[in-house]
């Protein structure tokens, strides 16, 4: 009969492929005990309570979730939140019965990191990454205009919106991929102009930085072309591949990936 594994034991998995861990990190168990006989697995980007309830529905009694409970990167737990909305979260998710475990750290710490070579993959990009690298993958793709391809990541990526800047006409080849919250100008901006890029796609950033960096490189003769995804929407297929792999390291024990509806709405 095969044996169950604990939540420690693919907490371990979870660790094992990570070229190293941060001090302090965020990756931790949020809630439940490490003992814990996993029955399921479920990942996913945000630790909702849509989420949990469905794994809890679905059998599963471990969520491996990108982000936090509590509305915060370096959370404490929902009496440091200080919110009513986090206190009533933590009881909701103790009456469930269902373990949350933060993947965040490590996951980024694959080789190569293991949202950015997700996403790639997710947009077919990955034969023509030429350069994985620990924060961003450089790709140079057949050349298209930038609209086309912000329709062809909104296709393949099943979203109802995306945001871009720049020349919808431009013809763009080589691009800067960049996961999550990693589309600040001190990151960006550097890459685009070390790499003579044309394209930087990211998660998110602040608007004042890259996207006026885009606008005014344009105004200056500069082709360049930026497209904002969103950061659930960049790290989404990261938390997706990794239940694959969980899926191959478990395979007596159900495994799924939930997706969550975007919290954001266009009107």
């Amino acid at each position: 009969m095969p044996t169950i594994p604990t939540a420690r034991a693919v907490i371990n998995a979870l660790l094992a492929p990570a070229s190293s861990m941060p001090e302090p990190t965020v990756d931790r168990l949020l809630h439940g005990r490490p003992d814990l006989p996993v029955t399921g697995i479920v990942t996913a980007f945000m630790p909702t309570l849509r989420v949990i309830g469905q794994a809890r529905e679905a059998g599963a009694n471990l969520v491996i979730a990108h982000e936090g409970l509590f509305f915060s990167h370096l959370e404490r737990g929902a009496e440091a939140a200080e919110s009513e909305v986090a206190r009533a979260k933590r009881q909701a998710v103790e009456r469930s019965g269902v373990a949350v475990y933060r993947c965040h750290d490590a996951l980024h710490r694959y080789v190569p990191d293991g949202v950015t070579a997700a996403l790639a993959e997710a947009l077919g990009w990955a034969p023509y990454v030429r350069e994985h690298r620990p924060e961003a993958a450089l790709a140079d793709l057949p050349p298209a205009a930038l609209g086309e391809i912000a329709a062809g990541i909104k296709r393949r990526l099943g979203l109802p919106a995306l945001r871009l800047a720049g020349d919808p006409a431009a013809m763009c080849s080589r691009a800067v991929l960049l996961a999550g919250y990693r589309g600040g100008g001190a990151l960006a901006i550097p890459l685009l102009e070390a790499e003579r890029a044309d394209l930087v796609v990211y998660g998110e950033g602040p608007e004042w930085e890259t996207p006026e960096y885009v606008r005014e490189a344009n105004r200056l003769g500069r082709s360049c072309g930026l497209i904002a995804l969103g950061h659930a929407e960049s790290e989404e297929p990261g938390m997706a591949a990794l239940a694959v792999r969980l899926a191959g390291l478990f395979p007596h024990i159900p495994v799924r990936h939930i997706r969550e509806e975007p919290v954001f709405r266009s009107v």
